[in-house]
């Protein structure tokens, strides 16, 4: 039977994410992310290309599963799903979910409520811009949202999640205040 063995934690790694000394920092990457989400999202709900007809979602989507001249996606089977999409008209109510998703990470990160499932969801939305091709804020954005999951413990402690995440019944101990 294998031996169980414990691997002692990195100093410098347990000082960031996991003591509140730099929640600090965190606070202001997860503001600053939370305030690009909210304002692009808040930007999109008087726009009906986006809330009645989808037409942004779809003109962004037809653009990126273009072949030629060159391919914006570089994967085959990201490009068929995106075109299943297309195909399907699920631009009318996935432009939505795009605008509301945006609107509801901006708002929790703001807050410092749930910040690790916000910074979570997040990351996702970048992770599929880049993958349909969009580079722009993207990379930047996806890696504070990275950065924001891995001090979930201590992000939120200048927010609501200071007193959520105690009441919800987390699986850790008190957090250190250092």
């Amino acid at each position: 039977m294998a031996k169980m063995m414990e691997v002692p934690e990195n100093r410098l790694a347990g000082e960031l994410f996991g003591t509140t000394r730099f929640s600090w920092l965190w606070a202001i990457l997860r503001i600053y992310l939370g305030w690009t989400w909210f304002q692009s999202g808040w930007g999109k709900v008087g726009n009906p290309a986006w809330m009645e007809t989808g037409a942004a979602l779809r003109g962004f989507w037809t653009n990126a599963v273009q072949v030629e001249p060159s391919a914006r996606i570089a994967f085959d089977w990201y490009r068929s799903f995106i075109q299943f999409l297309l195909d399907g008209g699920h631009y009318t109510w996935f432009a939505k979910l795009v605008v509301f998703g945006e609107i509801f990470v901006g708002l929790a990160l703001i807050l410092g409520a749930f910040t690790g499932i916000a910074a979570f969801f997040g990351g996702f939305m970048n992770f599929n811009f880049m993958m349909a091709g969009t580079a722009s804020t993207n990379p930047l954005l996806y890696t504070i949202a990275i950065l924001l999951m891995l001090a979930w413990k201590v992000a939120g402690w200048y927010g609501l999640d200071r007193w959520l995440l105690p009441k919800l019944g987390t699986p850790w101990g008190p957090v250190r205040t250092r």
